[in-house]
């Protein structure tokens, strides 16, 4: 296959993805799970059952306030209410047990807003630097390719691919969020961050096979031809490894359970860009970026 022949129907197709996904993320935003917001997420089953309209009105008497309270296809409620302490925690589960009867605690979580606030902050330290450390390792290992492309360009390209990766996901979630009010949690962050070992993994593969090539070969200029040998020498692999994850992601999706469906879509939109990007996206870019070097080199 003529990949970097094609490189600009597939730059523009990932650019567009890109440009969506950012414009999502800056339109609709992310609605942020008590682990970022702080809060209170109480999981409750009832015997007898309850309407969710007395359940709602119990909890808005109770709080003086109004909550969010959902009821999921297996009967039990999910109420996100204001930080409250043990204390209050205990009064109210007495108080739905003498009003509606027994009560099955399934879960119960409350975050204060400052613990949430940080949690949100090393969130995004924690991305930030697995991008910056993840581009700086590729650079080290191929600190020995210094002609035809300098070593530290490797390290921007993935960089770059993995920004493409995150942003796909990151758009989908904020779609998510504002049409089906999907909370953003830790389990969005961990997702992305399994997204990016993923990928960068897929795109090392593909480096290091240029770079096998470019070692082997005595004509480095001609780098497109390099690279897209490369592509296609490992293209059946990065196919095969990512289908054996995507088949177990989409079973996972179907019967798994309900409080990880969005963090499997996430981790599985991610894969499915991820591999593209690993293909379609990384190494045409390096060509590019070869390519107007060499323009400017000849200007000057």
């Amino acid at each position: 296959m003529n990949i970097i022949g094609h490189k600009k129907i597939f730059l523009t197709a990932s650019g567009l993805l890109v440009l969506l996904g950012i414009l999502a993320v800056s339109a609709f935003g992310f609605r942020e799970g008590i682990d970022f917001a702080g809060g209170t997420l109480w999981s409750l089953e009832f015997k007898d059952g309850a309407p969710l309209a007395e359940v709602k009105s119990f909890f808005s008497e109770t709080l003086k306030k109004e909550i969010v309270a959902t009821a999921d296809s297996a009967g039990a409620y999910q109420a996100r209410l204001e930080s409250i302490s043990e204390e209050d925690h205990q009064k109210f589960l007495s108080a739905l047990r003498e009003k509606f009867g027994e009560v099955n605690e399934l879960s119960f979580q409350s975050i204060g807003p400052s613990i949430g606030a940080e949690l949100r902050r090393n969130a995004l330290i924690a991305v930030l630097l697995v991008l910056i450390g993840i581009s700086a390792y590729i650079a080290f290992a191929f600190r020995k390719i210094s002609a035809p492309v300098a070593s530290w360009k490797y390290g921007v390209v993935t960089l770059i691919t993995l920004l493409h990766d995150i942003a796909i996901p990151a758009g989908m979630f904020a779609v998510l969020s504002h049409y089906l009010g999907v909370e953003v949690d830790t389990n969005f962050i961990v997702a992305l961050l399994v997204v990016m070992g993923f990928s960068v993994h897929d795109t090392i593969v593909v480096f290091d096979r240029i770079r096998e090539n470019l070692l082997r070969t005595k004509n480095r200029e001609n780098l497109s031809e390099i690279v897209n040998q490369s592509v296609n020498e490992t293209f059946a692999r990065s196919v095969n490894t990512s289908l054996t994850l995507v088949i177990m992601l989409v079973g996972l999706y179907v019967l798994g359970p309900e409080t990880l469906r969005y963090f499997i879509l996430t981790i599985l939109v991610g894969v499915l860009a991820g591999t593209y990007s690993s293909i379609f996206v990384a190494s045409p870019l390096l060509t590019v970026w070869h390519n107007w070097s060499r323009r400017g080199a000849k200007k000057h």
